[in-house]
């Protein structure tokens, strides 16, 4: 049989479509309307309504705007519910801006660790390749959150507030990106000829000194103390005085972060459950715990999740919000689209198929703030996004659990939650994961 595409073969698909009326008909929609919304099916759609049986939010949705910001949205919106209600308040908002701050600055000292550690290869190797490629990406875990708030704090948006660098990263992101990968350029040259190990933490640190200057012209300066003062729901009047941003954290950060541990649903072979993970090359603060994962069956991820939000504490989570969803209703469905129909085929990839054949990986962190329950089985998620308050309900977002099993990949929970078996497994040393892994997504 010939290899390449025949005439003959064009001209036999074009008139078995000329001969189906649907396909017609369906050329017609679809050329004049978005095929999601053709492919929509009103039948999930009308099923599914934004009520749950257990609901924490009373608060309002934040946006991430223009940035990749999502996983410290998801991780201050998470510290925020204690800290509304130890002071008493309504509205409060860590800065996102004072921890992105700090992200980009370990990030390049990270990510300038890793070209020394591996300027011995080749341009071409695929690692090199891949640090090349996301050098300044706005992305990470929740392991990088964490490392973030034990070293640096935080502070109360009032303290370091948005900017237009923080709102929208593109430009700042380029410069950054351009300069590091100049610096790897050099880096890897002087070490070529024999630089030594102090030679290079020097030429490191001149670079460090212009990210951080480029970051406080973007970003501002962070605050090395503040003084911190506020009004309750009930209009008292508060007086704390001056703060560092390590003591506010302390104050104010109700849950302990560091006996939180990351559970991942990774149904590939070669990740088998029961199995602590990390990925090559993954981190920001050099020094902290690496991000390591547990893997795990995803309906257990659903059990400690639905008991956290019962218990009454939000749930960070990591998903592949790009698939089967509609951001404008807020809406997630496993068969939210119809597209079979559209396309009279049908994908039948799994998810361990979809991961190893990039089909599918983590892109968005968010908050699970509340769980429907038919008697311990949950129906559906109520998600807190990142997005601003025009979508969805007022921001909030609904996942049916169909959804969950196929594209939540990630939950943070607490380690005592785990059954005893799984939190002896936690003291495994980690399989490691080659740094372009889908598992180090979420990251980049």
């Amino acid at each position: 049989m010939s290899r390449d595409l025949a005439p003959d073969l064009v001209e036999r698909l074009t008139k078995a479509f000329d001969a189906d009326p649907t396909a017609r008909l369906l050329q017609n929609a679809v050329t004049t309307t978005s095929v999601d919304e053709v492919a929509l099916d009103r039948r999930v759609v009308t099923s599914i309504d934004h009520s749950v049986s257990n609901l924490l939010d009373d608060w309002a949705a934040t946006s991430q705007e223009k940035s990749g910001r999502c996983w410290l949205f998801a991780g201050t919106n998470l510290l925020r519910a204690g800290a509304r209600k130890k002071l008493g308040v309504k509205d409060f908002e860590f800065s996102q801006n004072h921890l992105l701050f700090w992200d980009k600055l370990e990030k390049a000292n990270h990510w300038l660790e890793s070209i020394i550690d591996t300027a011995d290869r080749d341009i071409d190797d695929r690692t090199v390749a891949h640090l090349l490629s996301t050098p300044a990406e706005d992305g990470g875990q929740w392991n990088m959150f964490v490392a973030l708030v034990v070293k640096h704090g935080l502070v109360p948006k009032t303290a370091m507030p948005e900017t237009k660098s923080s709102s929208n990263t593109r430009s700042m992101n380029r410069d950054i990106a351009t300069i590091l990968r100049q610096a790897a350029r050099d880096l890897r040259a002087g070490a070529s000829s024999g630089s030594g190990a102090d030679e290079l933490q020097a030429a490191k640190e001149e670079v460090l000194a212009t990210i951080h200057r480029l970051l406080c012209i973007h970003l501002g300066t962070p605050p090395e103390s503040f003084g911190w003062q506020w009004k309750d729901k009930d209009n008292g009047f508060h007086r704390s005085g001056e703060m560092t941003p390590r003591e506010f954290a302390e104050a104010y950060v109700t849950v302990p972060l560091t006996d939180y541990v990351c559970l991942v649903n990774d149904p590939r072979s070669t990740s088998p459950f029961g199995r602590t993970y990390t990925v090559e090359h993954l981190g920001n603060v050099v020094g902290a715990p690496p991000v390591t994962y547990l893997n795990v069956q995803a309906d257990l991820m659903k059990r400690l999740a639905a008991t956290a939000i019962v218990g009454g504490e939000p749930v960070w989570f990591g998903c592949d919000t790009g698939q089967m969803s509609n951001s404008e209703l807020g809406l997630w469905d496993a068969a939210l689209f119809d597209r079979a129909a559209v396309y009279a085929t049908s994908p039948d990839l799994a998810k361990a198929d979809r991961l190893t054949h990039h089909e599918s990986m983590m892109t968005h962190a968010m908050l699970f703030t509340g769980v429907d329950l038919q008697g311990e089985v949950p129906r559906r998620w109520r998600v807190e996004n990142s997005w601003g308050t025009e979508k969805g309900d007022k921001g909030f977002m609904t996942m049916n659990d169909s959804w969950f099993a196929e594209y939540v990949f990630e939950v943070a929970v607490r380690r005592d939650a785990l059954p005893a078996e799984l939190q002896a497994a936690l003291e495994q040393e980690p399989v490691v994961l080659p740094a372009w892994d889908p598992m180090g997504a979420l990251a980049r």
